[in-house]
């Protein structure tokens, strides 16, 4: 059950967050001009001028995927090369070919493995990962590695990672509009949503902490209304389920309207439940009830989110909750579609966090007493001040 008034309180919060999990998750920002910074030092400017067969991204564990899905969903079907994402390096890979990997990971195997396959078959490698161990030694002198410079916890190292890849989408000239200007203002804005998402802030003025306490106890259903809002839906869907422990579908919406259990559930959610129903009686139920379903459609084009569902779903959802972050990011803004589906990454990061904190599972104390057979229950403030 989520503690919502836990959520107001920011003492309680840090007092649970031992981990200083939503202090790195403020950074994002900043991991983008670090990773920027990194990317010219390394030389990934260089690879301008050249019109590789293919680009190659590595999906990995952790945000190297939903970094790729961002990349292709910026660049679209009017790409002008190829864009391969693969689990491991194919072996075709050769010197005409590009290959971005990123990883938080040092000791990754596989990976390393990788790198060395496509340094010795000529291939041009950006690598980004923590400049100690098997993965940076795999391609030591031979690639152009992107060193982590600010290290976070596990799960919050996308804008590292976006960052990384946009560096090299920018210097190949893969979009029309050059992305030489994007990256200050993409941190710019992570930087903006931060500062709204700081524990001090009330729900209210918290948007983070809002699309918390709206997902509390509920199984979330993340639909993107355009290819970049898929793929920061499903970045979401990974991000609630490493930090709160929430299992939630993510899809484009045109796709996740042929569920037809899913529609038959947002049916009975918008009908409303019974108010006759006693949540806590899991006896008469015959057991305990899965949480309800809740919509929320993630946008970042232009178009209006109730005009795209009724255009490629053909019905509209009227309950359903809408970030489609227009007031941040208006209309007409150079690379806007890219702004909004870093700020939205960035706000379910840090949702997630909060979600996690108010119900106690991203706490590690409580953690390790439900590996124990325990239970801890204290937010470790005092009743006076929470």
């Amino acid at each position: 059950m989520l503690d919502d008034i836990l959520l107001a309180d920011p003492r309680a919060l840090a007092a649970l967050d031992t981990g200083g999990v939503l202090r790195a998750a403020a950074t994002a920002g900043a991991q983008v001009r670090s990773a920027a910074q990194g990317a010219t030092d390394a030389g990934v400017g260089d690879l301008g001028g050249t019109r590789p067969r293919a680009l190659v991204l590595l999906r990995r564990p952790g945000a190297s995927g939903p970094a790729a899905g961002l990349l292709c969903a910026l660049l679209g079907p009017a790409s002008p090369m190829p864009i391969v994402v693969v689990d491991a390096v194919p072996g075709w890979i050769g010197p005409l070919d590009v290959v971005v990997g990123h990883t938080a990971d040092a000791d990754d195997a596989e990976l390393a493995d990788g790198i060395a396959f496509a340094v010795r078959r000529g291939a041009e490698v950006v690598l980004s990962a923590p400049i100690d161990g098997p993965v940076a030694s795999a391609g030591a002198g031979r690639v152009r590695l992107v060193e982590q410079r600010i290290p976070v916890p596990p799960g919050l190292d996308l804008p590292r990672a976006l960052a990384v890849g946009l560096a090299v989408v920018g210097a190949l000239g893969l979009l029309a509009a050059p992305l030489d200007s994007a990256m200050g203002p993409l941190a710019d804005q992570l930087d903006a949503e931060a500062e709204r998402n700081q524990p001090g802030h009330e729900p209210f003025m918290n948007p983070a902490k809002s699309l918390a306490l709206r997902l509390a106890e509920h199984t979330p259903l993340l639909w993107g209304t355009d290819p970049l809002g898929a793929a920061v839906a499903e970045h979401a869907a990974a991000a609630l389920a490493t930090h709160a422990g929430v299992v939630a579908h993510a899809d484009d919406v045109g796709r996740a309207a042929t569920a037809t259990g899913l529609l038959r559930a947002l049916d009975l959610a918008s009908a409303g439940a019974d108010v006759f129903h006693d949540p806590f009686d899991d006896d008469a139920d015959g057991g305990a009830q899965a949480p309800p379903v809740r919509l929320v459609l993630l946008a970042t084009g232009e178009d209006d989110p109730g005009h795209v569902t009724l255009r490629v779903a053909g019905r509209r959802w009227p309950s359903a909750d809408v970030v489609h972050p227009v007031d941040e990011v208006a209309r007409g803004v150079p690379h806007a579609g890219l702004l909004r589906a870093g700020l939205l990454a960035s706000r379910f990061d840090v949702a997630a966090v909060y979600l996690g904190l108010a119900t106690r599972t991203n706490d590690p104390e409580y953690r390790d007493d439900a590996r124990s057979g325990g239970a801890r229950f204290s937010t470790g403030a005092t009743s006076e001040e929470s």
